[in-house]
């Protein structure tokens, strides 16, 4: 990752922003700020408020209070020079299935009002970005899922903006075209250009991001950098026990040897500081089979959220 300069003025700030359907306070006093070669990741289980952050920040939902800054200027009565600096890419791809992938970036580029030359010019380029060089005269209906999101990525380049907004990018990718993607999104972030990822994948959020937002119910419940957080909210090793007899290790001494267990299903989660002092008598027991590990991302995720599904609103 580059070197933040955040002495800079930050690319993006927001303020206090709150956002109330009906009963519903989607959003409630969200802030954040994104400085220049800059990752921030906002993660959070469905109904945290993550979609409606991202939209209030692409002016397409109007928030009932808080300030919205970007480059000097503020949203909404900037709308338009704003958006002219930013890069786009959905949660699901609207690629338009009549053009080719070149005529794709064709038709997206005139919407900023740029000559066709400029357009022509940056269309290989972006094309080779996205290793889709080979399929400039292909339609999206003949791409696979990740050359699809790929070609939205090289979209969004188009104008050559300053910010991208990535809405769960990876979703249904699978893990060569995940990998290809966050290749480029590094690639983007060395040039200096700044990203506000939203995910549900918590490789993806510890690979790309410098700061992370977690949101639940609309809050934000902790910030800051991938490892301070985890080293912040967690033990240091995580134990997880499975097989049979393994559920009856809860109640054990075992058990009150590790600072916190969770059950999640049939498997138990021993989380600890000393690890060796569980690992040894864990190999004492048949049937019962044991992964020992550091702790991670979707660990504090679900300490912070809950094991509970959330299903989408």
């Amino acid at each position: 990752m580059p070197t933040l300069d955040t002495k800079a003025a930050p690319h993006w700030v927001c303020n206090d922003l709150h956002k109330r359907y009906g009963d519903n306070l989607a959003v409630n006093g969200v802030s954040l700020d994104i400085y220049a070669g800059e990752c921030l990741g906002v993660i959070g289980p469905n109904g945290a408020g993550k979609t409606t952050t991202l939209r209030m920040c692409l002016g397409l939902t109007t928030p009932d209070s808080g300030r919205i800054q970007a480059f000097g200027m503020d949203m909404p009565a900037d709308e338009l020079a704003i958006k002219s600096r930013l890069g786009v890419v959905s949660q699901f791809d609207s690629l338009d299935p009549d053009f080719t992938c070149a005529e794709n970036l064709l038709v997206f580029g005139r919407y900023f009002g740029l000559p066709d030359a400029t357009i022509r010019a940056r269309i290989p380029q972006l094309l080779e970005f996205a290793a889709l060089g080979h399929k400039a005269d292909a339609k999206p209906g003949e791409l696979s899922g990740g050359m699809k999101r790929r070609l939205s990525l090289a979209r969004a380049l188009i104008n050559d903006p300053d910010l991208l907004m990535l809405d769960e990018p990876t979703t249904g990718l699978d893990p060569q075209a995940r990998h290809l993607m966050w290749e480029r999104l590094q690639q983007l972030l060395a040039q200096g250009k700044s990203i506000l990822l939203t995910t549900h994948f918590m490789d993806e959020a510890e690979r790309l991001c410098d700061r992370l937002l977690v949101l639940d119910h609309g809050r934000v419940i902790a910030q800051g950098k991938p490892r301070e957080l985890i080293a912040q909210h967690l033990e240091r090793d995580v134990i997880e026990v499975f097989g049979s007899g393994a559920l009856a290790l809860i109640d054990s001494p075992m058990a009150r040897m590790a600072q916190r267990v969770e059950r999640s299903g049939e498997t138990l989660f021993f989380y600890t500081d000393d690890a060796p002092a569980l690992l040894a008598p864990l190999a004492l027991l048949n049937g019962l089979r044991s992964l020992h590990r550091p702790a991670n991302l979707e660990d504090l995720f679900l300490k912070l959220t809950g094991r509970q599904i959330r299903e989408a609103s």
